[in-house]
């Protein structure tokens, strides 16, 4: 796409919606429309220097298009109620599900490109597999009311790709994506709290206390500390973002993992070893609230966006920790 493309991305003040306004920003695109709420002061350092030529509030956001019309070439919708441990199913509806649809019906009335974040969440605890094809998603048992939403979308998203048209009436945008998000960390995520990586949380550990708090096993088969998730560094998820806006490859559900699964010791070892130290790691009970709903095991199946032409590696754990730790962390710098 041309640079001089006009881009909407809602999330725009979190943690990826921000990596990629960034990476736009490098890339010489600069009419962007950023959409989110502003009210967290937390979350202005991710997005007040970026380069842009309107900030809405998500709660306008349908208002204010109407009122300012112009060519919109692609829309990036990261926004969500992304709290895994948010149990009230209707304010996760509102945010993710019926926002989602009318994000999705704008792109199809106006012929917008879509990009829009999926999660691993979706998958539950695995039993399925982790395959990104059309007919997985009705049989899905998420394990939190995050993971219902984002699959209750996702299951909308492809009957509204699949249902007969009348004539030449269409349901879908131009060009979709829906991407399943895995365990993505790195810059950008310091006002998350609780729901910041645990790369995050290990480094400020080490450096208050010298060592890391990980969660002990509860699971038969599972040694503590060697729970697996698909860590996936923020770089790399907005690297694939882009490909998908210029590719545009066929529409349809996309895993964004790199593939691997790696324990939980392995991260915290790569985090020590980022920071000249040696592994100190203190196990402790999963707290209750989510034990019955915690995954041990996730990884992504990326054939399919290597068949669909996406060539580049990932970053390793290691390399991603290295990475994050020494040009972010220490220094607690912005994308």
């Amino acid at each position: 796409m041309d640079r001089n493309s006009v881009i909407l991305v809602t999330g725009a003040a979190g943690f990826i919606g921000s990596c990629v306004v960034g990476y736009l920003n490098r890339k010489g695109y600069h009419n962007i429309i950023i959409v989110d709420e502003f009210d967290d002061e937390n979350k202005k350092p991710n997005y007040e220097d970026k380069k842009i030529i309107a900030r809405v509030d998500r709660n306008e956001l349908f208002d204010w298009l109407n009122d300012h019309p112009m060519k919109i070439d692609l829309v990036f919708h990261l926004g969500a109620r992304t709290d895994t441990t948010e149990f009230d199913y209707a304010i996760l509806e509102k945010l993710n599900v019926d926002f989602s649809k009318k994000i999705w019906k704008y792109c199809t009335e106006k012929n917008i490109p879509l990009v829009y974040a999926s999660s691993a969440a979706t998958y539950g605890d695995g039993e399925l597999g982790y395959k990104d094809d059309h007919e997985l998603p009705y049989k899905l048992n998420p394990l939190n009311p995050y993971g219902k939403s984002k699959n209750e979308f996702d299951k909308w998203a492809i009957g509204k790709s699949q249902e007969p048209t009348a004539g030449s009436r269409k349901l879908a945008p131009p060009f979709w994506a829906g991407l399943k998000f895995f365990n993505v960390y790195g810059p950008n995520e310091y006002h998350k709290g609780r729901m910041a990586s645990v790369i995050f949380h290990s480094f400020n550990q080490i450096k208050s206390s010298g060592k890391v708090k990980l969660f002990r096993s509860h699971k038969s088969g599972y040694k503590d500390g060697e729970q697996l998730r698909d860590f996936v560094y923020v770089k790399d998820v907005v690297d694939i973002c882009y490909w998908l806006m210029n590719e545009k490859p066929a529409s349809g559900l996309y895993n964004l993992g790199t593939g691997k699964a790696r324990t939980f010791k392995d991260l915290v070892t790569a985090i020590f070893k980022s920071l000249g130290k040696e592994p100190v790691i203190e196990f402790i009970d999963t707290p209750l609230d989510i034990r019955d709903k915690y995954q041990y095991f996730t990884e992504a199946d990326m054939n399919k966006l290597r068949n669909a032409g996406y060539k580049e590696d990932f970053y390793s754990l290691e390399e991603g920790v290295e990475t994050y730790a020494k040009n972010f962390l220490i220094d607690k710098k912005y994308y």
